[in-house]
Order: C-alpha cells, then sequence, then structure tokens
C-alpha cells in the first residue's frame, strides 16, 4: 500500500488512480483530469510529458502541470508557458474548535451554475462546472443568494482536498470562510481520511488556515500551459 506521505508528494497522479480514476485520461504514461472536470495534469517522469501534453490540448486551450519539484518538458512549437504559481501544500495537524454561527448547507447539482459564477469572481483560472463532482461542496446564503463556498478536489482512500474557498467580496470579514473550512475539514475527518489543502507562497489567507490548525508541508507547484 502506497503510504499518505507518498501520495501527498504527487497528489493529482494518486487521485487519479484512485478516488478519481473514472476522470482519467491516461496518454503515454501521464495523467490528465478529464477536461470538462478539471485542468489538471500529473507525471512521475517529466521526460514523457512532452508527447502527451501535444495530444492532451487537442482538447483543451489551457491546463496545468501539478508537481512538486520537477519541472516539465513541453514541445515550444505548440506550448506554450503562461505562468509558474509557486505553491504550497498544508495539511491538517488537529482542527481548532471554530464556533459555527451560520447556516451552511450542501450544495446540490442543480446550483452547479452558482457555485461556478461565484468562483470565478473571486479565483477565475482552476474551476470548470464540472469541478463539482470532484466531492462535496458546502455553502452560505445571506440575501437569498450564494455568497460563500468551500468545496473538496483532490482524493484518494486517505486524503480529501479543501478547495474552493471562496467568499463574494460583499460579504467578506464576516468569519464566512474560516466556518466554512472547518465544516469541510470535519466532513473529511468523519470519513477517517486527512485533510489538505494547497495555496499560493505568500497568500495572505495562510495566516487563517494556521489558526484552523493546517500546517506547511512541501512546495506544490502549478505550470500553466497553452496552446499554440
Amino acid at each position: 500500500m502506497i503510504t499518505l506521505e507518498e501520495q501527498l508528494k504527487n497528489p493529482v497522479w494518486h487521485s487519479l488512480n484512485e478516488t478519481h480514476k473514472k476522470f482519467a485520461i491516461e496518454i503515454n504514461g501521464v495523467r490528465f483530469y478529464n477536461p470538462e472536470v478539471c485542468p489538471f495534469g500529473s507525471f512521475e517522469d517529466e521526460r514523457k510529458t512532452k508527447v502527451a501534453s501535444n495530444e492532451y490540448v487537442q482538447n483543451i486551450q489551457e491546463f496545468f502541470y501539478v508537481s512538486e519539484n520537477q519541472t516539465p518538458e513541453i514541445d515550444e512549437e505548440k506550448i506554450e508557458l503562461l505562468k509558474k504559481i509557486d505553491g504550497c501544500q498544508m495539511v491538517l495537524n488537529q482542527l481548532t474548535n471554530v464556533e459555527i454561527t451560520e447556516k451552511i448547507v450542501p450544495l446540490s447539482k442543480e446550483m452547479m451554475d452558482e457555485i461556478y459564477d461565484l468562483v470565478w469572481l473571486v479565483m477565475p483560472g482552476y474551476y470548470r462546472k464540472r469541478t463539482y463532482e470532484m466531492g462535496n461542496y458546502f455553502g452560505i446564503f445571506k440575501d437569498g443568494k450564494l455568497v460563500s463556498v468551500t468545496g473538496q478536489r483532490m482524493q484518494t482512500d486517505q486524503f480529501i482536498e479543501v478547495s474552493a474557498v471562496v467568499t463574494h467580496p460583499d460579504y467578506t470579514r464576516q468569519g464566512l470562510a474560516k466556518q466554512l473550512i472547518a465544516h469541510t475539514t470535519k466532513e473529511i475527518l468523519q470519513e477517517g481520511k486527512k485533510p489538505i489543502l494547497h495555496t499560493n507562497k505568500g497568500n495572505l489567507a495562510i495566516s487563517l488556515y494556521e489558526k484552523l490548525g493546517f500546517e506547511l508541508t512541501r512546495d506544490m507547484n502549478w505550470w500553466l500551459y497553452r496552446k499554440l
């Protein structure tokens, strides 16, 4: 059995080998998500990414490779690097007790469009409408509309990633994200899995995550590529 520590070194790869196997597209030994679900790819051998990328971009204009420290190889005549996002991985040590004062509700498939619109308003780039299918999503409503959301993204039999942590700009500084993260994290713990999350280095939200009991563990970088 692959250890949790090994899985966390390459979370996209192992997610596509276990819980998200139904979303997996494998090309030349490189694993990608169905582009309608998530624009992420993963690899163990960077020498295989050139051939795989050329085929994968036939179905998607832009995509990310997610890697701790390896640099993907690409065909520069067909694909260009738009940017490298210096990210980091955080793993829950012990969840801090958080008072839940808001009504947190599970979000249904019928709300896919509302989730998509809110995530893209606050944090464009990663989310697809079918990203909702990767895990459970929870939200808070104010004035009859969805104003804050948190969901689950990459996952295996041993971990689940907290993701899509967004709050509408008109409703920030009310502790909504904090309560949603705590709620989603508890749901993961109840499944007997390790909660993790990813963010950009220097993100001001890191201090919030740390207060909730998450610890920085390793780099986890996003390489954004675009088809020429």
